[in-house]
């Protein structure tokens, strides 16, 4: 299959970016005479560090077609002090960690669909690795909407949060919510680069949305498994919830998401919604 990443280009600009990014007095380097002209550390700092040449962080910086070992990588990871999505990006682009069998999902597998109906009363959900909604029951469209009245090219939760009109208003920490899905799908990007309708979906996003544009280009990667969020439901005002996302042992292109009321009020809020 056609590769829709140049791994390469995107391992280059990847070191890069988290090079730039790294305070050199919290190295304890030894100081040096010429002063610093660009932020983060230098190529010769990260090259001592990782212990490999000069000359090969260049080439790798510079995209020279260059595939580094397994053992590289993870000197490369300490070096840059990657955090554990950050080093598992890497792994990716430098192609080392194992791909998944399994293809991507497009429909629900019919046990895990059961099992998000029988979550209720909390709302549920099925997602793939591309943000795509597969599977979801009635509390989770009474907290957002029917997705069943979207087509199915809009029943993806990256959409629902940059494009739908009604949804998008939805999280009063709107910004968080968006850098944390674009975080988590550039993962998703790495770690299934044959995947033409993720490629596609993105360069969409890029294109429609400055925001997104921007915050794609920072390449902060991390696949958040839980977290927060703060909804402002039209209907019953501002509602605090916790998330879980599960991933099953098989099925591994399927996560399922389940909401729970962070607090008293909010579990009192999302009641209300849920018998209407």
């Amino acid at each position: 299959m056609t590769r829709t990443v140049d791994m390469t280009q995107e391992l280059a600009a990847f070191l890069r970016t988290r090079r730039e990014r790294l305070d050199p007095d919290d190295f304890g380097l030894p100081p040096r005479r010429q002063a610093r002209r660009t932020p983060g550390l230098r190529r010769e700092e990260v090259a001592e560090l990782a212990g490999v040449s000069i000359d090969y962080v260049v080439r790798l910086e510079q995209g020279r077609g260059l595939r580094p070992s397994a053992d590289v990588v993870e000197a490369l990871a300490r070096a840059l002090r990657l955090g554990p999505d950050e080093r598992a990006y890497l792994f990716d682009l430098a192609q080392h960690r194992p791909r998944s069998a399994d293809t991507p999902a497009t429909t629900a597998a019919p046990p895990l669909a059961g099992l998000v109906a029988d979550l209720s009363p909390l709302p549920a959900m099925l997602l793939n690795h591309r943000y795509d909604i597969l599977a979801w029951n009635a509390e989770m469209a009474s907290l957002l909407l029917d997705f069943g009245t979207l087509p199915p090219s809009q029943r993806n939760s990256m959409w629902l949060c940059l494009v739908h009109p009604v949804t998008r208003e939805f999280y009063v920490d709107r910004k968080r919510v968006v850098r944390e899905g674009i975080a988590h799908l550039r993962a998703a990007w790495a770690a299934h680069p044959e995947d033409r309708a993720l490629a596609d979906l993105i360069a969409e996003f890029i294109t429609r949305d400055d925001e997104f544009a921007r915050l794609w280009a920072e390449r902060d990667v991390k696949a958040n498994g839980r977290g927060s969020k703060l909804m402002r439901h039209p209907d019953v005002g501002v509602i605090a919830l916790d998330f879980e996302v599960l991933m099953p042992l098989q099925d591994t292109d399927q996560r399922l998401v389940i909401y729970r009321a962070a607090d008293d009020d909010s579990r009192s809020a999302l009641d209300r919604l849920c018998a209407r």
